[in-house]
């Protein structure tokens, strides 16, 4: 008796194959994290009066920082710089991380007549 069995040529086993997964699905899962820990970033800024209030949230952390308006500089980007400062007395915060160039010009203006 003769007999011919034919079966898929595979590059990888089964048990192989789920060790690959299993690093696929890790690498996934850590860009999720990733992802995740910085979707709810933002900056804020708020002029109250004689205050600017400046919040940034990064990675579920919160700064608060207060300005007196009267004596705050705000200082404009250079051409390949991504944030501008705000500072006042020893203190100062960068702003605009997640702004897009051609927004830079615009914030800072309105910000400066804010501040009068």
């Amino acid at each position: 008796m003769k007999t011919w069995k034919m079966r898929r040529n595979c590059a990888l086993t089964p048990g192989q194959l789920l060790i690959f997964t299993a690093i696929e699905l890790t690498a996934v899962t850590a860009g999720f994290l990733i992802y995740c820990r910085h979707a709810l970033d933002f900056e804020q800024i708020e002029i109250s009066g004689t205050r600017l209030i400046v919040r940034k949230f990064i990675a579920y952390k919160e700064t608060v920082l207060e300005f007196n308006t009267r004596w705050v500089r705000i200082s404009s980007p250079q051409e390949t710089e991504k944030v501008f400062l705000i500072e006042e007395a020893g203190q100062s915060v960068q702003i605009g991380q997640f702004l897009r160039p051609e927004q830079f010009k615009r914030l800072i203006s309105e910000l400066r007549s804010s501040l009068g």
